[in-house]
């Protein structure tokens, strides 16, 4: 490239839409291009991303099956990943377009099959009340769900939709005749408190987190997620020394057991495979909202663009302006942007 661009370590695809699910072939296409273009959405000024130093992938989607084709070429790049898989239970209430919970389900099986189960996350994003949905019907659908990914993932993360701070959200639901309610604080413990005793009662095990939320639930055993998680990263790929060293993480070995077979290591030490562990460095992306805790990386999407058209979308301003986006990406799907424009 002679234009000057952003070369991210890491790499978030993508917060603003879903690139597993319509952009797989353009977002591989840039990749093996080596950069794709961005447009910044609050200035419109369009800029550059370089992948030459991208050692790992973030991925987010509601239907991250496309990717199955694709993962031989983060092989090929040595680039590894992990996947924010949101995975809801709305199709009584056709609060989202997407296919059918079997088919997620099975989705969410054939990932781990080709990852593992650290590497899928399943999230249960937003936890909605409406007429039609009160806090136990919500734990009905994540009992549901949960009962069929036992042993599949190790983390589930949630968060309230707490639709008054999102303009976007509110005028989409508004817009919709959707009849939400608001989280109040009494709702949110009792949902907590029963998911917390559902995920010990029924053998899941799952790390319950939520996902930036002001509520502290550390009470029933529920952390504030980290969802580009630097521990996480590690622990997927503590392997790669240009990733690690960029993280400023050191890979130590254990030390040798005493007589009775005790291992003293530092407070905190994350084990890894081959007696090996490391100390966490994660540090907070100071860009992020309040009480995200997601590491820094580059976002590659752009709003606007999601056709799955969820009722309850803070990505889209209307479901016109994503289709029409979606369109111009069609004429031209391997352009420089996610737009084709």
């Amino acid at each position: 490239m002679s234009v000057k661009a952003q070369a991210p370590v890491i790499v978030s695809a993508s917060r603003s839409t879903d690139i597993p699910a319509f952009y797989a072939d353009w977002f591989f296409d840039r990749l093996e291009k080596g950069y794709s273009a961005w447009t910044n959405p609050f200035n419109g000024v369009k800029s550059y991303v370089s992948y030459e130093q991208t050692r790992f992938i973030v991925f987010w989607s509601k239907n991250p099956r496309p990717l199955l084709d694709y993962l031989h070429i983060l092989e090929k790049h040595n680039i590894k990943c992990y996947i924010q898989y949101t995975l809801n239970d709305y199709e009584q209430e056709k609060l989202e377009r997407v296919h059918s919970l079997d088919f997620r389900i099975e989705t969410f099986k054939m990932l781990v099959k080709q990852l593992s189960k650290e590497a899928v996350i399943w999230r249960f994003d937003p936890m909605i009340l409406t007429d039609d949905i009160s806090v136990d019907d919500l734990l009905r659908k994540v009992q549901n769900i949960g009962d069929q990914l036992k042993d599949y993932t190790e983390k589930l993360v949630f968060s309230y939709a707490d639709i008054a701070m999102y303009k976007k959200v509110k005028h989409n639901l508004n817009a919709s005749g959707i009849p939400y309610h608001e989280w109040e604080t009494e709702q949110m413990e009792d949902f907590a408190r029963k998911l917390s005793a559902m995920n010990s009662e029924r053998g899941w095990n799952f790390q319950l987190a939520t996902c930036g939320e002001k509520i502290d639930m550390a009470q029933y055993g529920i952390l504030h997620n980290r969802c580009v998680d630097g521990d996480l990263i590690a622990r997927l790929a503590y392997d790669d020394k240009q990733l690690m060293d960029f993280m400023k993480i050191k890979i130590e070995d254990m030390p040798t057991p005493t007589l009775f077979g005790d291992v003293d290591i530092p407070k905190g030490a994350i084990r890894l495979p081959n007696n090996r562990y490391f100390l966490s460095t994660h540090k907070k992306d100071a860009g992020q909202r309040q009480f995200c805790e997601c590491m820094a990386s580059k976002d590659v999407g752009e709003y606007n663009t999601c056709p799955h058209l969820c009722e309850y979308c803070y990505a889209n301003t209307s479901k016109e302006s994503a289709l029409q986006n979606w369109q111009c990406h069609k004429w031209n799907p391997y352009s420089e942007t996610i737009t084709g424009r």
